[in-house]
């Protein structure tokens, strides 16, 4: 079992050599799945009371090179340094891979590219804390349901939560110490799905659901599932307006059908809340479809 990530402690005598230049913040530039591995890499840098010319001692590499990967300027790194990087301050290589692999693709980088650089550091398989491995596989099912229904094809779900699960490998300390791991959790899923999704007007598009849903399924006519169809794109049009925690109760209990137990067990949240959000989330959906259906002249 692979232990749990702790930042290296600074030797006995404070940090060699002077305290160099404060490390910019990162490029805007700079992808979500890119951003999700530098980060925490960023955090054990400076946790680890080095500066930017000690990492240069250490490993080899020019200070600029080192530079340009921590604030995420340049082009994309390649594995050998950022694996350099990762090993001199203990940071978990396994999953940095598959997230700096994910995050390359997202650069635009070719299969051939991202091939050639891993292929060049042979990495033993290593296994996440036991109670990282029993929170996946109990949440596994659930966040798929969710990344679903935002992202499309269905590899871009698995890709979402796997790259979600090797988030919280990298940062399990801290959920550990959070006062609900389920609920310190849920955010960094919705972030790495949400990043992902496609958006119009700054909501995630939810149109692609309309052509996965019970009543359509049950629908046995042409013109059943036609107004069946349309009828579900004017809903999830205005579902994706609600607010954040009631959209994920709407689609947790609704588009993916869980009992609110279930929902409450996943978003770590009392199951009164995912009462209270269903029902505000309804009433908001009922006001404005009727105001929809008054603008069009048909009856309410």
């Amino acid at each position: 079992m692979t232990p749990h990530f702790v930042p290296p402690q600074q030797p006995t005598g404070g940090p060699s050599g002077k305290p160099g230049r404060k490390l910019g913040p990162i490029a805007e530039s700079v992808g979500s799945t890119h951003r999700a591995w530098l980060e925490p890499l960023r955090s054990s840098f400076l946790a680890s009371g080095m500066t930017i010319s000690d990492m240069s001692a250490q490993t080899g590499w020019a200070k600029s090179k080192i530079s340009e990967l921590l604030r995420g300027t340049g082009l994309y790194p390649r594995w050998e340094i950022t694996h350099s990087l990762l090993s001199l301050l203990g940071v978990p290589t396994w999953p940095m891979r598959r997230l700096w692999t994910s995050a390359a693709r997202e650069a635009r980088k070719k299969p051939e590219w991202i091939e050639r650089c891993v292929e060049k550091q042979v990495l033993s398989a290593e296994d996440p804390p036991l109670d990282h491995g029993a929170f996946t596989e109990l949440q596994a099912d659930a966040y798929l349901a969710y990344a679903t229904v935002f992202l499309s094809p269905r590899e871009q779900a698995v890709r979402a939560v796997r790259d979600t699960f090797d988030i919280l490998w990298l940062g399990w300390n801290d959920a550990l110490a959070s006062s609900d791991v389920v609920k310190y959790a849920w955010p960094v899923l919705r972030r790495t799905v949400m990043t992902r999704a496609r958006h119009v007007d700054g909501r995630p598009e939810l149109s692609d659901a309309a052509f996965d849903t019970i009543a359509l399924r049950a629908a046995t006519t042409s013109d059943e599932k036609f107004a069946q169809i349309e009828e579900s794109v004017v809903l999830f049009a205005t579902m994706s307006w609600l607010p954040d925690h009631q959209l994920d109760v709407m689609v947790l209990r609704h588009l993916r059908g869980m009992e609110p137990s279930e929902v409450a067990d996943v978003l770590g949240v009392p199951i009164a809340s995912v009462r209270s959000d269903e029902r505000h989330a309804k009433h908001t959906l009922e006001t404005a479809l009727c105001t929809e259906q008054d603008s069009e002249g048909n009856p309410t």
